[in-house]
């Protein structure tokens, strides 16, 4: 059997080193068009940023070591420009020269590009690109020979943030721009609202709602035009986003989407025979909500090798979706989502919790805090998508969700988790298993819940059960305060024929008060998130 593989990094490589483990005596070919064959991509932008030091460290595997270990004839600089699924060959281009190769079975993995946005002035000498080795050499070396003071990202996502941070840590003052009301899409804007914060604070400016028409290179600097303002800089970040690299594949048969993602079955099989495809550039399907999508991860990636090897040997393994579990370090913060966001729930019957907590028993020195925010199904309680910004203990807490949503747990599964607990890393009552907690307090109806966002009647009392020092740093309009240790004994200063709109700083304190008060007869509701959340709305 003679397998094609087109592309290498994540998906590629994984599905040629899957191959061999299978079958030794396949002939398998890697075409690669680049320099590298597999390398940490997501270790770029921490090589210019200066954590990561020496260039050996983002290659992975060399032609050399692939072909040693594997035997797998990995061919780099070769293009393939072509596919002909009837004939079953491909059309590739190395240096000047174009040959056809034949193939019994293809894998294809040709990734994804980035999407530079059609502004004047995009293709300037200042202006790069971040998604490769080559990029990343471009970018540092020419930080270190002309001494940029400053830069501007066009894109907030992961990449734009993860920039930023080792940007500023190289000494660039840096500047944001992205056409969103928030930065990191996976979140919504309400926990974005803590990453702006902590940004601004790190000396980064953040510009949002706000889209770069244009970029004009003075010499002296680069005049970049957006819609209401103008920013100079020394240099631009491009990262707005990828596509996928798919136009070679434009006349193959193959099916496409009209984002020129390619079409696959939940065996990873194209809409042609012996085809299979893998990675950033094919159509997948969202593990919570079952709808198509486009999800361009290195770890699904990986996990998609796999099975398409194992099905080119004969297997019928399924990959059953992706979920958009990822993470991101931004200086000392960490930011994690796992299934659907607000966005995504669109449509569906869905509520949320936010909980603000310590990443450890507080006594223990060291603690930190982290700012949680659950998507459930309000039917089953089931849990649909999770969001986290903290600092310690948050990749604990996300992959434990994201196991809990590939799992299909609810509320209920989640308060009975038994996790591992001492005071260095957890409390006795995990924030996982609060969260199941506060889930089933609202479902069983125990306390009803308002968001920052809803409605209060004009005819509710807004209370507010903070202390009094805490009130007067800032409060709800028209609130009231009664700090919840009096409000036992005063009660009769609430009218029951009024509803009461409690809040509290994070929402803990404002449900024991609710619990207080609905059981001496008033009709109740807890602010979610607290007026924390609250605040960072306005």
């Amino acid at each position: 059997m003679k397998v094609i593989i087109v592309g290498g990094v994540a998906g590629g490589a994984s599905a040629a080193a899957r191959l061999r483990r299978l079958d030794e005596n396949a002939q398998i070919i890697v075409f690669e068009r680049g320099d590298y064959i597999s390398y940490a991509n997501c270790g770029l932008p921490y090589y210019i940023g200066g954590k990561i030091t020496a260039k050996e460290s983002l290659t992975l595997q060399s032609p050399h070591s692939f072909k040693s270990r594997f035997n797998v004839d990995v061919r780099t600089l070769s293009e393939v420009i072509s596919v002909d699924t009837a004939a079953k060959t491909v059309t590739v281009r190395h240096s000047d020269k174009q040959y056809k190769e034949s193939y019994d079975k293809l894998i294809l993995s040709p990734g994804a590009a980035p999407l530079v946005p059609p502004i004047p002035g995009a293709d300037g000498s200042r202006v790069f690109t971040i998604r490769n080795i080559p990029d990343t050499y471009k970018i540092k070396d020419y930080i270190e020979t002309a001494s940029p003071k400053s830069a501007l990202i066009i894109g907030g996502g992961y990449i734009g943030t993860e920039m930023a941070e080792n940007l500023t840590i190289a000494g660039l003052k840096v500047t944001i721009a992205e056409m969103s009301d928030h930065l990191i899409a996976p979140l919504d804007l309400d926990m974005a609202a803590d990453v702006h914060k902590y940004l601004r604070e790190k000396g980064i400016d953040i510009i949002l709602n706000n889209a770069v028409t244009s970029l004009n290179d003075t010499h002296s600097n680069i005049k970049a035009v957006l819609r209401d303002r103008e920013v100079y800089c020394d240099m631009v970040i491009m990262s707005a986003g990828v596509r996928p690299d798919t136009k070679f594949l434009q006349d193959s048969n193959i099916a496409l989407t009209k984002k020129g993602l390619i079409k696959v079955d939940d065996t990873l099989k194209t809409s042609c025979d012996d085809v299979y495809a893998v990675g950033d550039a094919i159509e997948i399907k969202n593990f919570v909500t079952k709808q198509n999508g486009f999800i361009p991860l290195a770890g699904p990636a990986n996990k998609q090798g796999r099975i398409a090897a194992d099905n080119v040997c004969g297997a019928s393994e399924k990959y059953n979706g992706t979920q958009g579990s990822s993470i991101l370090k931004i200086f000392d913060m960490t930011v994690a989502a796992t299934g659907i966001n607000e966005s995504a729930a669109a449509g569906l019957d869905t509520d949320k919790v936010f909980l603000w907590t310590a990443s450890h028993a507080t006594y223990y020195p060291g603690a930190g805090f982290m700012n949680i925010k659950v998507i459930f199904e309000n039917k089953t309680g089931k849990i649909l998508g999770a969001q986290i910004v903290g600092r310690d203990g948050v990749d604990k807490r996300i992959d434990v969700l994201a196991a809990a949503i590939r799992a299909g747990m609810t509320a209920n599964d989640l308060a009975k988790l038994e996790l591992a607990y001492a005071p260095p890393y957890s409390s006795a009552k995990d924030p996982v298993n609060m969260i199941g907690f506060m889930i089933q307090n609202i479902l069983s109806g125990k306390v009803k819940q308002f968001h920052y966002n809803t409605p209060i009647p004009e005819n509710a009392v807004k209370l507010d059960v903070r202390t009094a020092g805490e009130y007067e740093r800032g409060h709800i309009d028209g609130a009231i305060n009664i700090p919840v240790d009096s409000i036992r004994q005063r009660l009769d200063e609430l009218e029951l024929s009024k509803p009461v709109y409690v809040n509290c700083q994070s929402g803990m304190r404002s449900y024991i008060a609710c619990r207080i008060l609905s059981q001496s007869g008033f009709d109740c509701y807890n602010l979610a998130g607290g007026y924390r959340l609250y605040s960072m709305q306005a």
